[in-house]
């Protein structure tokens, strides 16, 4: 049996170190924006590449299900990648450049909020779609990892994971999200606990 202890160990540890870096004024921020979202009916459109359009996917699952389905009033998340047919067009017949920004043309209105996930922070379809966004008014929370790339500096909000590997950046990404719906689970809904 090949021994990873120590690859395991350094892993965790570095992820550990990651998670205590975390800024949580940004974190309380962001959960501000989305509750206003919340409260005054607005859109969350959130998006991004690979292994972060499958987190968008998660967070959409998160706010419009598992938080929404104990409240009265509910959360509107839409993750522009899970409409493929869409994705696939925009990118065959437009660029993949426009995948994002083509989504959100037309639909943005005053209040919503563009949530974009960038490991790097600089995807160019995230960047196209958030500086669209940020020309119709709407805020921005940017999630990101690295140095936070060109997202960070146009985000409103920056859940920032300060690490340069996109595994640990995406597993916080992932935490972001979890502890965001376990404060609103107990904050809107009165449930202290997940269920397992």
């Amino acid at each position: 049996m090949v021994d990873y202890r120590a690859e395991i160990s350094a892993y965790l540890e570095h992820e550990i170190d990651t998670i205590r870096k975390l800024d949580v004024e940004q974190i309380n921020q962001a959960l501000n924006l989305l509750l206003e979202a919340f409260e005054e009916g607005n859109t969350v459109y959130i998006f991004g590449n690979g292994g972060s359009s499958a987190t968008a996917s998660h967070y959409q699952n998160d706010f419009n299900k598992g938080v929404s389905e104990h409240t009265e009033k509910k959360f509107n998340f839409q993750c522009l990648n899970d409409n493929v047919a869409t994705v696939m067009a925009v990118a065959n017949d437009i660029g993949f450049e426009e995948v994002f920004r083509f989504q959100l043309r037309g639909h943005l209105k005053a209040g919503d909020i563009v949530m974009a996930i960038s490991g790097s922070g600089n995807s160019k379809n995230v960047i196209n779609a958030v500086e669209y966004a940020r020309e119709q008014g709407c805020r921005i929370i940017g999630v990101t990892g690295y140095d936070g790339g060109k997202l960070k500096g146009l985000s409103d909000v920056s859940l920032h994971a300060p690490v340069n590997s996109m595994q640990i950046s995406e597993d916080i990404h992932m935490i972001f999200d979890h502890l965001m719906m376990s404060v609103f689970y107990r904050s809107l809904a009165g449930i202290e606990h997940l269920r397992g």
